[in-house]
């Protein structure tokens, strides 16, 4: 499960990372991040030092049936978790999980997530 404060909830939120954010896109996902800083005059953004990154998951219909959405959720939620703090502090990440995001494995899932963060944050490419 993903803590409370490291969840994005609001409209506006997902908004903000998927209009003014960067994007990478894989074959199984695209994930969104938007920096913090980039908008200060929003009290909602998560602007201080002490402010950890939020991640939201969008998981539409094309993905499959309620049962097949709900596991893609949960591993993607699994893999965001356990990559939160390289993320910088305050960030917006959303993750849209395309079609073939139901039928891939972990091993899948892990790879097209670390290579969309890589190219987000500006890692090494593998």
């Amino acid at each position: 499960m993903l803590p409370t404060e490291n969840r994005l909830r609001r409209r506006e939120d997902f908004a903000a990372a998927v209009r003014r954010g960067r994007r990478a896109g894989r074959p199984l996902l695209v994930v969104h991040l938007r920096s913090r800083g980039s908008d200060a005059s929003d009290p909602h953004e998560a602007g201080g030092d002490d402010s950890p990154a939020r991640a939201g998951f969008v998981v539409s219909k094309a993905i499959g049936n309620a049962v097949v959405r709900n596991r893609v959720k949960r591993r993607l939620r699994h893999l965001v978790r356990e990559r939160l703090a390289e993320l910088p502090a305050g960030s917006l990440v959303v993750v849209r999980a395309l079609p073939g995001a139901g039928e891939a494995d972990h091993d899948e899932l892990v790879r097209d997530l670390d290579a969309a963060l890589r190219r987000l944050l500006g890692g090494p490419p593998s």
